[in-house]
């Protein structure tokens, strides 16, 4: 018995870390982000301000709950990638996956709503680059690991620098589109070119484009 009691312990913490977050992120979406307070969540969802500060580090936390499965699913592409794929290809599939099943379909749901919360409020614009910033050093680290990288090797922080690139301009365009009420299909066979030319792009290089000519 005691052997299973951990597992309890950490199923009835995490049904309550995302009851507390699923109650905070409607709130903010129904009166924005800035306008609730921390205190105003503990109420609606029954507990003490100490309560939800021992399960979200920040008020932008419960917001961004998912913040670190993200970043972790971005390292689990990497090390998980399949016999004979790169890295990069391994995350080129991963960005897919987000677009046709994930990310979509989440941020078009309730017509932008979610979007739109974040759009207006400073405070989670500046965290949601904040996010970016964080997954990119995961990645590196991550990179690193997996290819043997020398201490003091670049590359594993430009890899990452280029993919977290193209996953901001993917955010930027969502964002944009959703902001406009673009159709979800619409919107993920845009994102998917768009995705397909980056990594062709970081794959091949761009060595030599946009040479000026000789002037005559």
């Amino acid at each position: 018995m005691s052997k299973d009691e951990p597992g309890l312990r950490e199923r009835k913490k995490a049904k309550t870390r995302l009851s507390i977050s699923q109650i905070a992120t409607n709130m903010f979406i129904e009166r924005g982000f800035d306008a609730v307070t921390v205190a105003e969540v503990a109420a609606a969802a029954e507990v003490s301000v100490a309560t939800i500060f021992n399960y979200f580090e920040t008020k932008e936390d419960l917001f961004f709950d998912r913040e670190g499965e993200l970043i972790a699913a971005h390292c689990r592409f990497v090390r998980e990638r399949q016999a004979g794929e790169s890295i990069t290809e391994a995350l080129h599939r991963a960005f897919h996956t987000a677009i046709d099943a994930a990310a979509i379909p989440r941020i078009v749901a309730g017509e932008g709503r979610f979007v739109r919360t974040i759009e207006a409020s400073p405070t989670l614009r500046a965290r949601a680059r904040f996010a970016l910033d964080k997954t990119e050093a995961a990645l590196a680290e991550t990179i690193a690991e997996e290819t043997g990288a020398a201490k003091g090797d670049a590359t594993p922080r430009a890899v990452a620098a280029m993919v977290i690139s193209i996953e901001r301009m993917l955010m930027e365009d969502a964002r944009a589109a959703v902001l406009r009420g673009d159709a979800s299909a619409a919107v993920k066979r845009r994102l998917r070119r768009t995705c397909d030319r980056a990594f062709e792009l970081l794959e091949s290089g761009v060595r030599g484009y946009g040479r000026r000519g000789k002037a005559r």
